[in-house]
């Protein structure tokens, strides 16, 4: 299928960037790949399906992610990327379809992509693009701040009118938890504005009771606007209001980032899939496995609480990614594991067991009174490592490996930022739960 979406070329740089910092492989880079060859998109098409031919032309897999970033540096009037006929929820299909209308959660996606592939290109001495991207990346920074925010929270997106999308004063999808996410994970967000945005998904689009985390709210249903086939779900129903859990587990590993870590813990628990279905009443609402990620949970009254598209979704390597890497804190770059635990103080310890390759690490985390904030001292075989990092075996022998721990550093447990007066433009009608502080969170994870 081609179509005028405006992100899916652009997670070619992002995965590679990835996979080149986490496995060290800087080959790939020149490997020659040739591309796909197909007739453009009309201008009154959305997309078409055909049997694409590989071209004669070749390049090597830099250039390839040279020429995507270079292809999605096309901006609107309030200088945000232009959306096409979908972003990342492809069920906004007319947001942009005159190929006007403007999305905010891409100008973050793409500010972070920008970042990375700088840092990727000065590696191969490709100064030049480095600078491209660089200032691209800042003059985009500089422009969502300037038109995206709408005051307790980032916008979703404008219309090709120039409408906007995920605004307090809209009727419908006031409020989408997209724009706030990448907010913290594209580290491009001002730190303040952040925060209150990630608070206000707590009060807006986070039910404790049903354990949803929503995509948005309220949902498409009877207004003017116009996103596209988003509409046609019911309200509370998959991308319509649902819980996305693709997108509910940024939430979490959002709330990581910006060091909340009692709430990061308890939107964890919120999507696991086994707390849906402890009981046999919760499991006949459920009605999905509860040993697999669900796509999508309901949200409406009528199914609230049943999951929906289980073992099809790509919310099983995020909810991954958020374990891993957001909560216990680990992350591998080449042949070295680097730490940032984002786990509640009353831990006194947990141990994780890594293999690489042929040898495996017992790492054994330990929270040490009085040591300084973050990891302190790391361990192997009872020799203290140059750094705060693991650098790994591969030796075919096991290793006992101690990392200090001292306390959670700010604002990692701080409490929620008062933006009820923005919230309360959600009409008193609007039902909404009431979002319990971090530190009681905090003592509820311990």
């Amino acid at each position: 299928m081609r179509t005028r979406f405006s992100d899916d070329f652009l997670w070619l740089p992002y995965a590679v960037c990835r996979y080149v910092e986490t496995t060290g492989d800087h080959g790939v880079l020149d490997e020659r790949v040739p591309f796909v060859e197909g007739r453009p998109v009309d201008p009154a098409e959305e997309g078409y399906y055909d049997l694409p031919q590989r071209s004669a032309e070749e390049a090597t897999v830099y250039e390839h992610c040279v020429r995507a970033i270079t292809h999605g540096l096309r901006f609107g009037d309030h200088g945000l990327p232009l959306m096409g006929c979908g972003d990342w929820n492809d069920g906004m299909n007319r947001v942009g379809i005159l190929g006007k209308g403007e999305s905010v959660w891409l100008g973050w996606f793409l500010h972070h992509a920008l970042r990375l592939f700088a840092e990727l290109a000065r590696r191969r001495d490709d100064a030049t693009f480095a600078l491209t991207c660089d200032e691209q990346a800042e003059r985009l920074r500089g422009a969502i701040e300037a038109s995206a925010w709408d005051g307790a929270w980032y916008r979703r997106a404008y219309f090709d009118d120039g409408t906007p999308l995920g605004s307090a004063a809209g009727e419908e999808c006031r409020i989408d938890s997209l724009s706030q996410s990448w907010a913290a994970l594209s580290g491009a967000g001002d730190p303040e504005r952040t925060r209150r945005a990630l608070t206000a998904v707590d009060e807006l689009l986070v039910e404790p009771d049903a354990r949803l985390i929503k995509l948005l709210a309220p949902p498409f249903d009877t207004s003017p606007l116009e996103p596209g086939y988003i509409k046609g779900y019911g309200p509370g129903v998959r991308e319509n209001g649902g819980q996305y859990s693709h997108a509910a587990a940024w939430v979490a590993m959002a709330h990581a980032e910006i060091g909340n870590v009692g709430r990061a813990w308890e939107l964890f628990a919120m999507l696991n899939p086994i707390h849906h279905a402890l009981d046999p009443e919760r499991a006949s609402r459920y009605r999905v496995e509860p040993y697999v990620m669900a796509g999508d949970v309901h949200a409406g009254t009528e199914h609230k609480g049943r999951g929906g598209w289980s073992w099809y979704t790509g919310a099983a390597g995020w909810t991954y990614r958020l374990i891993v890497e957001s909560l216990l804190g680990i992350r591998l770059e080449a042949d070295t594991l680097r730490f940032r635990p984002c786990v509640p103080d009353a831990w006194d310890t947990f141990k994780v067991h890594y293999r690489y390759r042929e040898s495996v690490h017992h790492i054994t985390f330990r929270r040490v009174s009085g040591a300084t904030v973050g990891v302190g001292r790391v361990v192997v075989d009872g020799v203290d490592e140059p750094g705060p990092e693991l650098r790994l075996r591969d030796d075919g022998r096991e290793h006992e490996v101690e990392v200090e721990l001292g306390r959670n550093a700010s604002p990692r447990g701080s409490g929620h930022h008062d933006v009820e007066e923005s919230i309360g433009a959600f009409h008193d009608e609007y039902e909404r739960p009431t979002a319990r502080g971090v530190e009681d969170e905090a003592d509820d994870a311990s």
